[in-house]
């Protein structure tokens, strides 16, 4: 019976390895009449045995396919508690952040800056008007 399927490939070109298929699936097909033929042979008994195993091998596929689906569904259900919405709305506002930056256009924290170094002139202006209006005060007495 031929191996995996890409030493199928390997061997070949499509119609050796179309050959090799078909001849994979009459050898399949034999066995499973041969297995028929000897149930015959062999009575009921040998038939359902070989129903239970099949049985068998249905159920255990069926519970091998249920712990991948379960696998599967907890681990995208993992992914999506991490995308968290503080998350999303960080990434959200990092990119219109770089976009306003390229565009030269000034951001909320370049406008903060500017309000506290407005506010720190405010003062400093303030300080020498106070200042001048002493002296003035002083040079009139």
């Amino acid at each position: 019976m031929p191996g995996k399927h890409g030493e199928l490939a390997a061997e070949g070109g499509d119609s050796q390895l179309s050959a090799k298929i078909r001849i994979s699936a009459n050898r399949i097909w034999l066995a499973g009449l041969g297995a028929f033929s000897k149930a015959q042979k062999e009575g009921t008994r040998t038939y359902d045995a070989l129903i239970e195993e099949g049985e068998i091998a249905q159920k255990q596929a069926k519970k091998a396919a249920e712990r991948a689906f379960r696998d599967i569904k907890a681990k995208a259900s993992e992914s999506w508690d991490q995308l968290s919405w503080p998350s999303l709305q960080h990434v959200f506002e990092d990119g219109v952040a770089r976009v306003l930056h390229s565009l030269s256009i000034p951001t909320r924290k370049d406008f903060d800056a500017l309000s506290h170094q407005v506010a720190e002139l405010t003062k400093v202006t303030k300080r020498l008007s106070d200042a001048m209006e002493e002296q003035g005060q002083h040079t009139r007495r």
